[in-house]
């Protein structure tokens, strides 16, 4: 091949300049084993088909011409021009040459990824992450082998919607453990993650005839995007020092409610036990429904753990959880506790949405569980945010002082608010972002007094020098 020559096949024919654009992508033929150049060259103009950069209609030059350009057999050639003949790819006619076939569409673009990720900020103290660095990857390998190990063929077909019986039997000790559960096996329902199951409740209290559900205000703002898609409304209820507001809920008219009770999403209150009670009055009253989303249940530092609403009562509360906060959310692992007179409607939404929960991913876990290894991880990760949480009130203290932090004795987040100088919030949160802070504010979760600079800070992705390093930007920034 040689440089003088603008592209192979260049005489004046119809549609050399689409071939011209196209000739680099035969470059790798020249440099290919020569038992490998026909795989090359066929693989070659395939791509170049098929994202366009040989468009329909295309002429392609002889295959005399095109192994001499190249510096292979014509044979070679022929024998390629032949099979993407066969495949569809090209077109030939005797004497007429041989062109890029009509009916060949370019392929579509690649895969985007479109999970969400770090802006790469300077710092990032938006709240809902938690360090990935912690997974436990030695000890889940282990697991894996051991089931992979274990596992007979038969486990190997589609599993009962509910979950493994291994798993459930599991979760059960678990929860009952950690967390007061009334964790009965035969009502657990393996999910993917407290997202899942939102949106199976959803279902079925759509299908109920339910056209509204309560959600806390401030609270999480995926709450309502997921029972919008299960095509239920949300009813936005305040709350005051307690908790959800009582009074604001019985005249809403609802018969189901979200809550976060052991650590409300984002004040980072608990529910004393006096709303919890009346919580549960107004569900015996109306003959509804309470769903306990335990997001960070497991972490508490200051104090004893707050235990389930669920406990108090199992046939009025729906209670979730998922590995998202302790192991990692791409696990795409949970749980969901139902009332017995929803067991039967939610197990069956859950067979036909995805016929239950991959197999292997239950074994592993319930193996993970069964063998200390979650405990050990739920203890390690706790040491880690406790640190990092005093780190961050530490450095709040050092570069705001006067700043009012609560919430932190337990979860993955702080709230903050900052002495009135720092207003207005808007400004604050400007500035925060022109120094590359990632910061939000209270009110992006809701309604909330306008009461000057309240955020939510998360820490538990951010190591103690982060932390400290990002305080100290933010200060310099907006003071």
């Amino acid at each position: 091949m040689t440089s003088s020559r603008t592209s192979p096949g260049d005489g004046g024919s119809t549609g050399s300049a689409p071939w011209a654009a196209a000739w680099e992508l035969l470059s790798p033929v020249t440099d290919a084993p020569a038992r490998a150049r026909g795989r090359t060259l066929q693989a070659a103009l395939r791509e170049a088909v098929r994202t366009g950069r040989l468009a329909c209609g295309t002429r392609l030059p002889s295959s005399r011409e095109l192994a001499a350009d190249l510096g292979v057999s014509r044979g070679l050639v022929t024998e390629a021009y032949e099979q993407l003949t066969a495949e569809g790819y090209l077109r030939s006619g005797r004497g007429a040459g041989t062109w890029v076939g009509a009916d060949v569409r370019a392929a579509l673009p690649r895969a985007r990824d479109l999970a969400p990720r770090s802006p790469g900020a300077r710092a990032d103290f938006v709240p809902g992450t938690p360090d990935l660095s912690l997974f436990p990857r030695a000890a889940w390998a282990a697991a894996q082998r051991g089931v992979l190990a274990e596992l007979p063929h038969q486990a190997l077909g589609y599993p009962d919607p509910r979950g493994l019986p291994r798993l459930r039997t599991a979760l059960a000790e678990l929860l009952a453990r950690r967390r007061g559960v009334v964790a009965d096996p035969e009502r657990i329902v393996v999910v993917s993650g407290v997202a899942q199951a939102t949106t199976l409740l959803g279902c079925v209290l759509r299908a109920r005839g339910a056209r509204t559900v309560g959600v806390e205000d401030p609270g999480s703002p995926e709450h309502g995007t997921l029972y919008a898609a299960a095509g239920l409304g949300t009813v936005a209820l305040p709350l005051d020092e307690e908790g959800l507001a009582v009074g604001p809920l019985r005249d809403s008219g609802v018969r189901a409610v979200v809550t976060t009770p052991a650590h409300q999403f984002p004040s980072g209150i608990a529910y004393s036990a006096r709303r919890r009670v009346e919580l549960l009055d107004w569900a015996r009253s109306v003959d509804g429904l309470v769903v306990e989303d335990d997001y960070d249940g497991d972490f508490r530092y200051d104090r004893a753990p707050v235990g389930s609403l669920q406990g108090l009562d199992p046939e009025r509360v729906a209670y979730t959880g998922s590995v998202s906060k302790s192991l990692a959310p791409g696990l795409r692992l949970g749980w969901l506790l139902v009332p017995t007179s929803l067991a039967e409607e939610v197990v069956e939404r859950k067979r036909t949405m995805d016929l239950g929960h991959p197999t292997i991913d239950q074994a592993l876990f319930a193996r993970f569980v069964e063998r200390g290894d979650y405990d050990r991880q739920l203890r390690r990760c706790q040491r880690a945010y406790r640190e990092r949480r005093d780190a961050l009130v530490r450095a709040l203290a050092e570069h705001f002082p006067g700043a009012e932090v609560s919430g932190i004795a337990a979860g993955l987040h702080v709230i903050a608010a900052l002495p009135g100088r720092y207003g207005p919030l808007d400004r604050f949160l400007d500035r925060a972002a022109v120094a590359g802070v990632e910061v939000r504010g209270v009110a992006r979760y809701g309604r909330v007094p306008d009461d000057g600079v309240r955020l939510v800070l998360g820490y538990a992705h951010l190591s103690p020098a982060r932390i400290r390093e990002g305080v100290e930007v933010l200060a310099a920034a907006v003071g």
